[in-house]
Parts: structure tokens; sequence; C-alpha cells
């Protein structure tokens, strides 16, 4: 059975970039435009794996990290996320840090731009070491 992964990203042409080199691998693919959609997603797709970028409108990739801490999403706190922005990983840390006094608690950080080779290799390590490769 192959993975299904939610891309949350702002972007059309990074969404759609991402959907074709992850469903050209195997991969099932749901997308979503922002945080708020994407936590939707998440309760109705049930992913194995989340790739979600931080800057975005309406709820950004921060404020999805957050949320995900309520206990009300307690039976989603395990998927695996793996971050994928333009903004540096120790800045980006540093920010949800000051801002929730907790460190950010993700599978992985990949900066943009990338390439889809790293990106596969990245999947493929956060999956297989949560068993859902």
């Amino acid at each position: 059975m192959s993975a299904k992964i939610l891309v949350v990203d702002d972007d059309p042409e990074i969404r759609e970039a991402i959907s074709l080199i992850l469903e050209a691998n195997g991969y099932k693919v749901v997308t979503a435009q922002d945080g708020i959609v994407g936590l939707n997603k998440l309760k109705e797709d049930k992913p194995d794996l989340m790739i979600l970028d931080l800057l975005m409108p309406r709820l950004d990739g921060f404020g999805v990290c957050k949320e995900l801490k309520d206990p009300r999403w307690a039976k989603y706190a395990n998927i695996p996320i793996i971050i994928l922005s333009s903004v540096r990983e120790d800045a980006s840390k540093r920010r949800y840090e000051l801002e929730t006094g907790v460190q950010l608690d993700v599978a992985d950080y990949v900066e943009k731009p990338i390439e889809h080779t790293v990106l596969l290799e990245r999947i493929g390590k956060v999956l297989k070491k949560e068993g859902k490769d």
C-alpha cells in the first residue's frame, strides 16, 4: 500500500510540482492551500505524512504545528511533518519557540528551493522510521 501524503502550501505551482513528483513515485497525494484547509484534510484523509509550508495566509505552518499540540488533535499528533519553507531552519525554530514556549517538533526540515531527489529521500527516511514505507 502506498503512503498518503498531505501537501500544504499556498503556492499552487509548488503544490502541483510536489504532487507530480510524489505521484510519479507511487505516493497518493492530497493538497491544501493553507493551514485551515490542511487541518480539515488531515481529519478527512488521515495521511501518513504532511509536507507543510510555514508562510501561508489564514493559518500558517507555525499555527498548524501549534494547533496539533492541542489535546483535541491528539489522535493526529503522531503524523510526521516535513517542513518545506524558504525560511532558514534556525530562524523558524527560534520564532516558534519564542511564540509558543516549546520547540518545533517536526520529523524533518527542508529549505526551498528543493531538489526533488532530496525531497523523495527525506520522505522515504521519515516513512521508514514511522514504519509506513
